[in-house]
């Protein structure tokens, strides 16, 4: 069954994820035309840099990415901590999800056997309706700030 949805949500969806992301890299999607004036604000000597982490129609395991689903677009943001040594249990997100582990590593393993390695820095656009699991084999805990992009009152994650 093909769902319809409209290209104006669509729309505003990436525009809010874009915004948030950038929010939270420190960063301006304007960055470029902000000019800074030593004269005024003495600490003002390196640019303001924007960075594109990741940018993709396809889930790190290589699938294209699902349609949005119909409704009314709600975007919810986690950060998660994953002590070292901890397993996440096995789960599937509904909806599209993406996210930046901040610190420490992480491994993400589809049920079907294919595994991601993520080390601090690294960008995830997560699999969707694909059951999966984070474990992280570090020393240290794992923090990622994960993006998803749902619909009100729908769920971002199933566990089984």
């Amino acid at each position: 069954m093909k769902l319809k949805v409209k290209k104006t949500a669509i729309k505003r969806m990436f525009a809010l994820m874009l915004c948030l992301m950038l929010t939270i890299s420190g960063t301006s999607a304007l960055a470029s035309d902000i000019k800074t004036d030593a004269k005024t604000d003495p600490t003002a000597q390196e640019k303001i840099t924007a960075k594109i982490l990741t940018k993709s129609t396809h889930s790190w395991d290589g699938n294209l990415l699902a349609a949005y689903p119909p409704g009314q677009p709600q975007v919810t943001i986690l950060r998660i901590q994953i002590p070292a040594g901890a397993t996440l249990p096995l789960h599937t997100h509904p909806v599209i999800n993406a996210g930046v582990l901040i610190t420490g590593e992480l491994t993400v393993m589809t049920k079907t056997g294919k595994i991601l390695q993520l080390k601090a820095g690294d960008p995830i656009v997560e699999v969707v309706n694909t059951w999966h699991y984070g474990k992280n084999q570090g020393s240290e805990p794992a923090d990622i700030i994960v993006f998803y992009a749902g619909t009100k009152d729908a769920p971002i994650t199933l566990k089984e």
